[in-house]
């Protein structure tokens, strides 16, 4: 029998490594002592293992225990530099891209503007994004192990075309991800943006510690993550949490919704409702894109709840609506956490989540928590470098081989 064995000393001693390397991601700095209590190695193993780390580049040495009794405590922590890896986020306007070290701090960040770029482009438009956020962290492109983008809509496995996302212009291709993986020299994932939203959410944010959870996303499109035992549901062709073409009842029938890019629950609960309930209710809405104009408008519901009688019935349709089409997926997929992201949610605040939480206790037969999310700054690309670093550290961490 060839290769490694289970339960052998080289398995044993590395997957001490990797829970070492585990302690040393959460709590920072660490010294053998304190390595050896979480581990439950004694001394003389943590010795060795913390010995055998520093031989290969994974920990270094930092600094001194200091304000206990006896003599100071050589600390350890995990080497930074023992990889790197990048994230995308990816819509219509603009490529965000961003490099982390192994740690999961961000070293460098870099945007690039593209309206108006030729389909073709799409190729350079990546490495430009890429190469910014590569020279800022002072590497180069051969120092990123991995890289991860996201993108509205979802790469059909079966035809690697994109789908659901025909907004997005030059990433149809049926050859796109082949010039990608041609032109780029690391391994290349890609994963829908709101999915890498939950990513962020499940590891950073309000769904820590939750293996079922429902995300839904609010903020230029309507869409939802769902995760089911710990793992992204992605369905057949990657549609899964697609909910914004759900039909749902107070909105006409919408039909052909690929073509249309849009569908029931968008044109029910989509940003672009908001200012039209606004107006309705005789209040200006903002001259802004949609996105923009609703968290204006529901930032300022929020803020004047039951102080101001049109904005607290703005507050109150917007929820009613968002809970139609959530009574539908808590129907099917019964989860026990609902987390709102996205700055239209997010710009209602607790307000807005309340509300919701009442509406749906009425529309659902089971009645699901409703958080809302906590990753507020570039979650697409926070998820990017979150998931780009999980199958990173698989691999620089494992000293099995």
């Amino acid at each position: 029998m060839t290769g490694t064995t289970p339960g052998t000393p080289r398995v044993l001693r590395a997957m001490n490594d990797r829970a070492a390397l585990d302690l040393l991601l959460e709590h920072g700095p660490l010294s053998r002592t304190r390595i050896g209590k979480l581990t439950g190695l004694s001394k003389p193993t943590a010795s060795q293992l913390l010995a055998r780390l520093e031989a290969a580049g994974l920990v270094v040495a930092t600094g001194t225990s200091e304000g206990r009794p006896g003599p100071n405590a050589q600390l350890y922590t995990v080497n930074a530099r023992a990889a790197h890896v990048a994230g995308l986020d990816v819509n219509e306007r603009r490529i965000i891209a961003a490099v982390a070290d192994v740690t999961g701090a961000s070293v460098g960040e870099f945007e690039l503007a593209t309206p108006g770029r030729r389909a073709d482009s799409v190729v350079r438009q990546v490495a430009d994004a890429l190469d910014g956020a590569v020279k800022e962290a002072g590497l180069t492109r051969a120092d990123i192990h991995r890289v991860v983008i996201g993108t509205p809509g979802a790469f059909d496995p079966g035809t690697g075309r994109l789908r659901y996302a025909s907004h997005l212009p030059g990433w149809h291709s049926p050859t796109l991800l082949d010039e990608l993986a041609a032109f780029l020299p690391m391994p290349v994932e890609y994963e829908n943006d709101v999915n890498l939203v939950a990513v962020a959410e499940q590891r950073l944010g309000a769904a820590r510690g939750h293996e079922d959870f429902v995300l839904l996303w609010n903020e230029e499109g309507l869409g939802a993550a769902l995760v089911i035992n710990g793992r992204l549901h992605r369905g057949f062709t990657g549609g899964a949490g697609e909910v914004g073409f759900l039909p749902v009842p107070g909105t006409p029938l919408v039909r052909q919704v690929v073509k249309a890019n849009s569908g029931g629950f968008q044109e029910l609960a989509g940003a672009q409702a908001v200012p039209r309930i606004a107006k309705a209710l005789g209040i200006d809405p903002p001259q802004q894109p949609h996105a923009k104009a609703a968290a204006t408008l529901l930032e300022r519901a929020a803020a004047a709840y039951e102080q101001d009688e049109a904005l607290t019935e703005l507050l109150g349709q917007y929820a009613h609506r968002l809970a139609t089409g959530l009574a539908s997926v808590t129907a099917v997929l019964d989860p026990g956490l609902i987390v709102l992201a996205g700055g239209a949610v997010a710009a209602g605040g607790e307000v807005l989540r309340s509300l919701i939480q009442s509406e749906l206790a009425e529309l659902a037969a089971s009645r699901p928590r409703l958080v809302v999310g906590e990753i507020d700054r570039t979650p697409v690309l926070r998820g990017a470098l979150e998931r780009a670093l999980a199958d990173t550290r698989d691999e620089v961490f494992d000293t099995s081989r």
